[in-house]
């Protein structure tokens, strides 16, 4: 049996960071300057040609950074995933904000190692903005550390994204917002879960939560807020925050008090 070397985890982020900027900034170019073709996979989920040329040149130069890596990618361009290693790519987080050239919108890409993100990008175009992540590495945003902030509950500024086909969970959601509204600093949804993880990360947003989320929605801000000094969890305070459609990330001193509240809202489900 072939000896499966280990990963050199801050190499391949140098690497998916280059790539990253590098097809953002090509795909903004190419959306200013021709006209979207948009399609509709599903009530409220669209995906244009952008999407689809970004997803390609990620997957095409991902498989030469870890030859050995399956992928978990939105669009599908491969479809094989690995028992061990899984590159999990969202080319364009925020299509619909995309596709009304209205920030922010970002690729994100994270390498998952089993159950483990190890490496996570996620590069926000409209700003140029480049957060990057390895595991035991830390957090920066374009070359320069960052972290979580120091905030409590009441003086936090939540994310959040809202429902857009999945209603079952609406009134619960509704009472959530209401509470937060009334009992933190503000309430904010700006249309990328990627970008909110990240700015959790960079200490932007103090704390954020959504329900039906998919991991390459998130799989790469997670490794960014942990890295950052915050922490994770899904809605019943567990671990399965990435696979699980649902997910809670705050600073640390935020995190218990926030994480309380969601479940209060949403113990019904």
């Amino acid at each position: 049996m072939q000896q499966q070397h280990p990963i050199d985890y801050p190499a391949v982020r140098s690497a998916v960071a280059q790539l990253a900027r590098e097809t953002g900034r090509k795909i903004w170019t190419l959306r200013q300057q021709q006209q979207l073709v948009v399609e509709t996979k599903g009530k409220h989920d669209f995906v244009t040609q952008m999407d689809k040329l970004s997803e390609q040149i990620l997957v095409e130069a991902l498989e030469k950074i870890v030859p050995q890596a399956g992928f978990i990618a939105e669009e599908k361009t491969r479809t094989l995933r690995s028992d061990n290693l899984n590159w999990v790519v969202d080319p364009i987080d925020g299509t619909t904000n995309f596709i009304h050239a209205m920030p922010p919108f970002a690729i994100s890409i994270a390498l998952m190692e089993k159950e483990q993100v190890v490496v996570g990008v996620v590069y926000e175009m409209s700003r140029d903005e480049l957060f990057e992540a390895s595991l035991g590495g830390g957090a920066a945003l374009n070359g320069k550390p960052i972290h979580v902030s120091q905030t409590r509950l009441q003086d936090a500024l939540v994310a959040t994204g809202f429902p857009y086909n999945e209603f079952s969970r609406l009134d619960d959601y509704i009472a959530s917002l209401r509470f937060f509204m009334e009992n933190a600093a503000g309430v904010r949804r700006i249309g990328s879960a990627a970008t909110d993880l990240a700015y959790v990360a960079a200490g932007r947003y103090d704390a954020f939560y959504e329900y039906d989320l998919k991991p390459y929605d998130v799989a790469a801000g997670c490794l960014l807020v942990s890295e950052a000094g915050g922490k994770l969890a899904d809605f019943s305070g567990g671990s399965n925050y990435i696979f699980g459609r649902e997910m809670v990330a705050a600073a640390d001193s935020a995190f218990q008090d926030f994480l309380g509240a969601v479940k209060k809202h949403f113990s019904r489900q």
